[in-house]
């Protein structure tokens, strides 16, 4: 997978690219097409990391940024964030399912009474 990743006051190692890059390959075991990823890194002036990321999905977006002393501490928690989001995406029309779904025997149930 390509992701573009730039640094603001920082370089950009070989090191840096393998840990951001395989944050990113995690994603795809939910085999979903990530579309445009990058990622930002930048050094605060109070010697805390920042990193931001952003991928785009089929019809949605996950964005995640996180700020850490130890530079691999905020891209493994940004790696978390996006992990999570991309979770939930995928799960969503379950969730919605399963809302509908509770919703129907309620009504049901609620109708049974009515009849009684």
């Amino acid at each position: 997978m390509r992701v573009e990743i730039a640094g603001k006051n920082i370089e950009i190692t070989p090191a840096i690219r393998e840990r951001i890059e395989s944050r990113f390959d995690k994603l795809a075991k939910w085999q979903v097409a990530l579309i445009n990823p990058h990622a930002v890194i930048s050094k605060e002036p109070n010697h805390q990391f920042k990193v931001e990321a952003k991928a785009g999905l089929p019809g949605s977006t996950i964005v995640a940024s996180a700020e850490s002393d130890d530079m691999y501490k905020a891209i493994n928690e940004v790696g978390q964030k996006l992990e999570k989001q991309l979770n939930k995406v995928q799960h969503k029309g379950e969730a919605r399912r399963n809302d509908k779904s509770t919703a129907t025997v309620a009504m049901e149930e609620n109708a049974a009474d009515e009849e009684i």
